[in-house]
Parts: structure tokens; C-alpha cells; sequence
């Protein structure tokens, strides 16, 4: 849903690097080649951030009763 401020592994912090990351991926970019760019070397951050879905726009249409 919406990205951890850190990596659950290692502590180190990964949500700053997110909104970069979105936006390059979505104009076409490799997400190994930006993530590289971006200093995100461990596999552990890296999985936070191929591994994310984004799914709050259908989340936020659900009300709770």
C-alpha cells in the first residue's frame, strides 16, 4: 500500500528515494538501472521497492460502516 519509511531488514531509510523512483519508472526507465542510480544496492531495499503495489487509490473508494 504506501511504501515503509525504512527497510524492514536492514533500518536503512527507503520512502525518500520512493517518489524519484516512481516517476522515472513510469515515464519508461529500467527499475534496476534507476534503482542502481538512485544508490539502492541491497537486496533487501530493493525488494521494498519492486515488490510495492500501490493499491491506496482503490483502498480510499471503500468505506468502513
Amino acid at each position: 500500500m504506501l511504501i515503509p519509511v525504512r527497510c524492514f531488514s536492514c533500518n536503512n531509510p527507503v520512502s525518500e528515494k520512493w517518489g524519484e523512483f516512481q516517476e522515472r519508472v513510469s515515464k519508461g526507465e529500467d527499475a534496476g538501472r534507476v534503482l542502481n542510480e538512485l544508490g539502492v544496492d541491497r537486496i533487501c531495499c530493493r525488494r521494498m521497492f519492486l515488490g510495492n503495489v500501490d493499491l491506496i487509490e482503490e483502498v480510499k473508494s471503500y468505506r468502513r460502516y
